[in-house]
């Protein structure tokens, strides 16, 4: 899904790169307050919480930015967020998987279905997109962890599914409620991983021209903007050359 993956680097092109390292670490740090919220302040005793703090070292956050993330959940600090997905069809009929922490569910739904309406795409019911995802475990590693045949050997003892490996770096499928377990036997044979989280990953792609890229890349922009909103799955496909016409205007 070469669009969506170029997504982010065009965004963090355009954007002033201080501002966008904070509102990540904003959301990074919202997601592990409300994982350390729902489970022990321990990453070693709270799978989720393991996997925030590991995306939020992948991100270079500060150790003091994640322990005090912590604190305010051990502290019952902070407001009470709501886990809310939403779902909808992008310009072009591209799937689109929204996952939101919200303290306001009327304001984020408004927000997001706002989103969805100006682009030309129609936010959904639930369920009315998800049946063209899996949800999967995804592990990451570095091009530096080794060659595909040294981490496909470790996959497998691992009990992963599968392993897709290219110049720029190592994704690591395995399911879901397997997660955990799984990037723990990884950690333990190659080293922490860039990151390992549950995804939404596609089983079909929607191809898009020019005009209708041009729109989805302005609906993941105000989704990715947004702060109630910590991850967006989508399963459009851009071709190369539209995508670096979209890079550089």
């Amino acid at each position: 899904m070469a669009g969506h993956s170029q997504f982010k680097n065009i965004m963090h092109r355009k954007g002033k790169q201080d501002a966008v390292r904070a509102k990540l670490f904003s959301k990074l740090g919202r997601e592990i307050t409300v994982a350390a919220k729902m489970g022990m302040p321990d990453p070693n005793m709270n799978p989720r919480l393991r996997m925030a703090v590991l995306a939020a070292r992948a991100e270079n956050m500060p150790k003091d930015n994640i322990q005090r993330a912590i604190n305010k959940a051990a502290g019952g600090e902070g407001d009470n967020y709501d886990e809310v997905r939403y779902e909808g069809y992008g310009p072009g009929g591209a799937a689109v998987i929204v996952e939101a922490l919200t303290d306001n569910r009327n304001r984020t739904a408004s927000a997001v279905r706002s989103y969805f309406t100006k682009s030309g795409g129609a936010m959904g019911e639930s369920n009315s997109v998800s049946f063209m995802f899996n949800r999967v475990g995804e592990i990451s590693y570095p091009v530096e962890a080794g060659d595909a045949d040294k981490l496909m050997e470790a996959a497998i003892e691992a009990g992963a599914d599968d392993v897709i490996s290219d110049e720029s770096g190592h994704t690591i499928l395995c399911a879901f409620d397997a997660l955990n377990e799984v990037s723990k036997a990884l950690e333990a044979a190659l080293g922490a991983p860039a990151s390992a989280k549950p995804v939404w990953r596609p089983t079909t792609t929607a191809p898009l021209d020019e005009e209708k890229a041009a729109s989805m890349m302005r609906l993941m922009e105000a989704l990715d903007n947004d702060d109630d909103v910590q991850n967006v799955f989508a399963n459009f496909e851009i071709a190369d050359e539209v995508m670096a016409k979209l890079g550089a205007a």
